[in-house]
């Protein structure tokens, strides 16, 4: 029987990540992993994986269990090889001699065109790339998987697939999945391990029944909280009451009894554990007005690649105040060209012909990869110098995102990707647009986060153009759904 047993284990980085988790994985258990961005995750994969060690604690793998483990990012040494080469390259050099057969049956079974197979990896778009780690995990025969955000850059037909691909009983296997991913998670996981720095905890569910049982107890432990105050407190009270008694019969009786009795309330004390709160931060948006009725309007244009090779037509499309208009469509079809064309226009007036942008508009843009931070600025720096607000205000602001002071001088390329994103949506909310541009806005942002988002878009009224694949997130805040197929921008 395969398994993955968890002793006592902790993981500290400049506090504690997650402590005390002992947790035993079976041989067909998918257990889901949620916690808050940079809650320890990843740490934690790595660490079954061996290729970090625990703080304290001990991970017993059985015998010769062989793991796959997908990582979040596509490793450099795979970004100039084909896909075909990248996958091939998870085998040893014999299996590569005699097994490439292997490696085109791996690829078959997540649907892969022959066209894509030749192509560098780089030149793919980020699904593409993700299924590429994936198939490169499972060639190599593993009997368990380890999964770091497997969805992420997965558009819906992807996702499906990866959902049949995860259920098939071929895959009757251990597997731990650390995803953001709410209707994911509820497709293809058993149980869930909500990862915190006091104590985790595990239920035998899925995600939605885990997360109403894990609120249940969150409830009980407050009220149960609640109860031991209110009892420390009558024990002080009642304490100091039989000690002045005491005091003034000059009852050593009552004395001793107020003793006992304070030292009850003390002992209850210590028993006191602070309560869960997720230390990620917070995610708030502000928005400018504007009196524009329409902020953007499409004359029928050409979306292109780089290069100059057509995509598709946009059709004549407006898009009017209070819109949420989210784009739809397949890996590769030139979504985030799409974005891309709308910041370029807005951001350089004009210089997008058939597309005219109302010249109130106040710009709030991220990308999927936040590429506007700078690795080698810190948060610190990134906020005082392009929003000038003063050292105690930036690090108040810092500190509500999730950042703490003892944090905010560090290089931005040290943080986790999600840690990156909270950044980029204080960043936004600093901005206060009335025009929001997100391409994959939820891609890295932790599950409390991206109710956050939902709940800040539709309170500021937010006129957006988002591309994104969270269906959770797009059913909460679309309005409008726009369909790229077939070299066509069609509603839908």
């Amino acid at each position: 029987m395969k398994s993955i047993i968890l002793r006592q284990v902790s993981v500290e980085a400049y506090s504690p990540l997650f402590q005390n988790l002992s947790l035993s994985i079976g041989e067909e258990d998918r257990v889901g992993l949620v916690a808050g961005n940079g809650g320890g995750k990843t740490s934690l994969l790595r660490c079954i994986a061996g290729l970090e060690e625990p703080t304290f604690g001990t991970i017993t793998r059985s015998r010769e269990l062989r793991l796959g483990f997908v990582e979040q990012d596509t490793p450099s040494s795979v970004l100039d090889l084909s896909l075909s080469e990248a996958v091939s390259s998870a085998l040893s050099p014999s299996e590569q001699e005699n097994g490439l057969w292997r490696v085109d049956a791996t690829l078959d079974e997540f649907e892969t065109p022959s066209e894509f197979r030749s192509q560098p990896i780089r030149t793919l778009s980020g699904g593409w790339q993700k299924l590429a780690l994936i198939a490169r995990a499972w060639v190599a025969e593993p009997d368990a998987l380890l999964l770091d955000e497997p969805t992420n850059h997965l558009d819906i037909t992807k996702l499906r697939l990866l959902e049949r691909w995860i259920n098939d009983p071929a895959r009757r296997m251990p597997m731990i999945i650390a995803s953001h991913d709410r209707s994911f998670l509820d497709t293809c996981t058993t149980h869930t391990l909500f990862l915190r720095p006091d104590v985790s905890r595990t239920y035998g569910h899925a995600y939605s029944r885990a997360r109403c049982l894990l609120e249940e107890d969150d409830a009980a432990e407050v009220a149960k909280l609640g109860r031991d105050m209110k009892e420390a407190e009558r024990l002080r009270q009642s304490a100091n009451e039989l000690r002045n008694i005491g005091l003034n019969s000059r009852s050593d009786a009552a004395q001793k009894k107020s003793k006992h009795m304070a030292q009850r309330a003390a002992n209850l004390e210590q028993t006191f554990g602070s309560l869960h709160k997720e230390r990620s931060g917070d995610i708030r948006l502000k928005s400018s007005e504007t009196h524009a009725r329409f902020l953007l309007s499409f004359d029928d244009i050409v979306v292109r690649t780089p290069n100059g090779r057509a995509l598709f037509r946009t059709g004549k499309i407006q898009v009017s105040q209070g819109e949420r208009i989210v784009i739809l469509g397949d890996n590769g079809v030139g979504k985030s060209q799409f974005i891309n064309l709308i910041r370029c226009s807005i951001e350089q007036e004009g210089s997008v012909q058939g597309l005219q942008c109302h010249p109130t508009i106040i710009l709030g843009y991220a990308d999927q990869k936040m590429s506007h931070l700078q690795d080698l600025e810190s948060p610190f720096d990134f906020i005082t110098t392009h929003f000038r607000l003063g050292d105690q205000r930036s690090r108040s602001l810092l500190a509500g995102a999730g950042f703490p002071v003892a944090e905010q001088m560090r290089p931005i390329g040290g943080f986790s990707l999600g840690q990156k994103a909270r950044l980029g949506m204080l960043a936004l909310r600093l901005t206060a647009p009335n025009f929001y541009l997100l391409d994959e806005p939820t891609n890295h942002v932790d599950i409390a986060g991206q109710e956050k988002l939902e709940t800040e878009i539709l309170a500021q009224n937010a006129t957006c153009v988002i591309v994104s694949h969270d269906r959770s997130f797009v059913k909460a805040v679309g309005t409008r759904y726009l369909l790229i197929k077939k070299g066509r921008l069609t509603d839908v």
